[in-house]
């Protein structure tokens, strides 16, 4: 019996150790199933997949190839755009390291363990001992990969919004500084995910040999705000008292989002496409006297480039996850490889030309 009770007290141990000692970094080598060089980085936050190797979720589309991400909230940001193609999708076992079917898996969520991109932790196991072990140590709440993924969905604006507010206060500010102090000029415009722009950063040594977090600080500041800061010049003039004369915002505070319709005396200034458009159809319920035939030009801002693009030559993905500042929006680009470059980050159920928008798709995007 004494044995028996040294073995318990062993494994229980075992356990305490373990958990207390919480890593989300790998006990042993991480498994990396993306290729090329960028697989070492969640292709949607920029963020270290062995750092956060524990929260690592993977799916493995029809083509063969994989998509590994730092959490489920990343894979539920990128969902939209693969949901058609997905094979499996797998997820991390705290206790072996080892990907793992995740429908099969047992999520613990909630624990005082922080959450990865989300304020809300979700770890998977692949035994539900060990996720009521874990429970014991670090509360939480054991729940299936359903209403696990499904919590993430329904939690993921919330959590970008967090984000961005962290970011804003601490990663933008440092990655500004280390990229005008050590950085050569690095034309972020050709990568087409932050992780193959975080794998040039790295291996071709663009900022010398700084560390994973300067790395990834200079990655989300080309990414998320320089990116957006180009092109000015060519940007749509606004005025700072001009207001939307659908919604009565003040345009000039959302610059990337601005669109215009010039008419012989003036122009229209707005927040968006969706209200663009909701003048466009109706402008006498605006301005009174006014109608289409008066419009002289119609300039929207594209979203890459930020550029002022013809509007009715312009692409505009729908039902994409990028909201503006008045929600749902039509996002309008100068190319069509452009508009699908943007599906495949954030997805979208189709692209329209300027003529294909009716009154009942704009009003559909306030539902």
């Amino acid at each position: 019996m004494k044995i028996i009770g040294l073995i318990i007290c062993l494994v229980l141990s075992f356990f305490t150790v373990s958990f207390a000692e919480f890593s989300k970094s790998p006990t042993n080598n991480p498994t990396l199933l993306q290729q090329g060089e960028e697989k070492h980085w969640c292709p949607i936050c920029g963020m270290s997949l062995k750092g956060f190797y524990k929260t690592n979720h993977a799916v493995k589309l029809k083509d063969g190839n994989y998509k590994q991400y730092c959490s489920i909230r990343c894979l539920a940001f990128d969902y939209e755009t693969i949901k058609d193609n997905i094979e499996s999708i797998k997820v991390v076992d705290i206790k072996s390291d080892k990907f793992i079917d995740a429908y099969k898996a047992y999520y613990v969520v909630g624990s005082k363990i922080p959450g990865t991109m989300s304020t809300v932790s979700k770890l998977g196991f692949e035994k539900k001992e060990d996720a009521e072990e874990f429970v014991k140590t670090y509360g939480g709440e054991i729940k299936s990969f359903n209403d696990t993924f499904k919590l993430s969905r329904e939690s993921l604006n919330n959590d970008i919004v967090f984000f961005i507010k962290k970011k804003e206060t601490m990663m933008y500010p440092v990655g500004e500084k280390v990229y005008n102090s050590v950085c050569k000029p690095i034309d972020f415009t050709k990568y087409k995910r932050i992780n193959k722009l975080k794998a040039a950063i790295k291996f071709e040594k663009l900022c010398g040999d700084i560390d994973e977090k300067k790395a990834q600080a200079v990655a989300l500041y080309l990414w998320e705000v320089k990116r957006f800061e180009n092109n000015k010049e060519a940007q749509i003039v606004i005025k700072n008292d001009e207001k939307c004369p659908v919604c009565g915002m003040f345009v000039y505070k959302y610059p990337n989002w601005a669109a215009e319709i010039e008419v012989e005396n003036g122009h229209f200034v707005f927040d968006g496409v969706k209200d663009m458009m909701k003048f466009y159809f109706t402008p006498q319920k605006y301005k009174e006297g006014l109608k289409q035939s008066d419009f002289i030009k119609i300039a929207v801002t594209d979203y890459y480039t930020l550029k002022s693009i013809n509007g009715k030559n312009a692409f505009y993905v729908l039902g994409s996850r990028i909201y503006g500042p008045m929600g749902k929006e039509l996002i309008p680009f100068a190319t069509h490889n452009d508009a699908k470059a943007f599906m495949e980050d954030y997805g979208g159920s189709k692209i329209l030309r300027f003529d294909e928008i009716t009154a009942d798709i704009v009003k559909s995007l306030d539902e």
